[in-house]
């Protein structure tokens, strides 16, 4: 693991099942490159990049010849690491971000807290069991990698939907809308927004 500074990270997991190169730089209107060879999550990260206001470079090999749930998997993990890295000292973040994110006829609640405690309290229902060839149930496996690895509270939930692609997209959308509060410097000298003095 890498550290470029104090809101950017480099992340590269190898294992026996998958390869990942990950940059993630907060705050940046650069361009986002990301190939994990799964269409549909390429698709889904280049939204949650865009509205969250980060910079991500993805380059992923995974055993796709059994499926792609490594590789979801993986990539949340990565993630996670990176977010949590590229945060550094949370001096001055706003902490809580949470948004009500609509996509046609779903809508999707996210409320996230970069707490250093890790948590996902995922509701989403999904009436499909895949979109193209995506398995749906891998977009849970994400969430919880991210969030167990980024160290944070994420909540997650269905308030209306019935198009599996529409309501997924609004929780990667969502999330990108949140984390860009929540990691928003408004004071960098304001301290860690905690009592406790440390998150």
């Amino acid at each position: 693991m890498e550290t470029k500074n104090a809101r950017s990270a480099v992340i590269n997991r190898e294992t026996t099942e998958t390869s990942v190169l990950l940059s993630l730089a907060i705050g940046s209107t650069g361009p986002s490159e990301i190939n994990t060879g799964v269409g549909f999550l390429d698709h889904m990260l280049e939204l949650l990049a865009k509205h969250g206001g980060l910079e991500l470079k993805l380059h992923v090999r995974g055993d796709l010849t059994v499926d792609a749930h490594h590789t979801v998997e993986d990539v949340g993990i990565c993630l996670g690491q990176a977010l949590k890295t590229a945060l550094g000292d949370k001096f001055g973040i706003e902490r809580y971000g949470h948004v009500l994110l609509p996509m046609d006829e779903a809508l999707v609640a996210i409320a996230l807290d970069l707490s250093g405690r890790a948590y996902l309290a995922f509701d989403l229902p999904l009436p499909t069991a895949k979109v193209g060839d995506f398995d749906t149930e891998l977009a849970e496996e994400f969430f919880r990698a991210f969030a167990s690895n980024g160290a944070l509270t994420l909540h997650v939930r269905l308030l209306a939907g019935k198009n599996a692609h529409h309501i997924i997209e609004a929780a990667f959308k969502g999330l990108g809308r949140a984390l860009r509060l929540a990691v928003e410097v408004k004071d960098p000298h304001s301290g860690l927004p905690s009592t406790k003095g440390l998150l």
